[in-house]
């Protein structure tokens, strides 16, 4: 797990880690960082420290082929093929918290998804 937002594309022609910038960058862009600005320890840029200490995401946000690269992933194939903005919203350091951790991460994403739903 982490704490981003990452968006399209998440694939680039040579299949390594790189921006893969998409028609939409800009829109993207904009969906990721209405919902980071709202999380103050995802906007910081390395909320998992501990972890992964070199892990930085400028504003809470990363274009997914330059984070690693995934070929055929969800969101690009949602984005290429039935035109959905599609981003994949990492919400921890931990993948998978222990069920009395979920009230603190309602309480650090309330406001990410209520400005990110204003976003239509």
């Amino acid at each position: 797990g982490s704490l981003v937002v990452n968006y399209p594309f998440d694939d680039d022609e040579r299949g390594i880690a790189i921006y893969s910038k998409s028609p939409d960058d800009a829109v993207f862009q904009k969906l990721a960082l209405a919902y980071s600005k709202e999380n103050a320890k995802m906007y910081q840029g390395s909320p998992c420290k501990d972890m992964y200490p070199t892990e930085y995401f400028p504003q809470g946000i990363t274009n997914g082929a330059q984070w690693y690269n995934v070929p055929g992933g969800m969101q690009d194939w949602n984005y290429l093929h039935t035109n959905c903005f599609e981003v994949t919203i990492e919400l921890g350091c931990v993948k998978y918290p222990k069920a009395e951790e979920l009230p603190k991460y309602w309480v650090q994403n309330r406001r990410s998804l209520l400005q990110f739903m204003k976003q239509v």
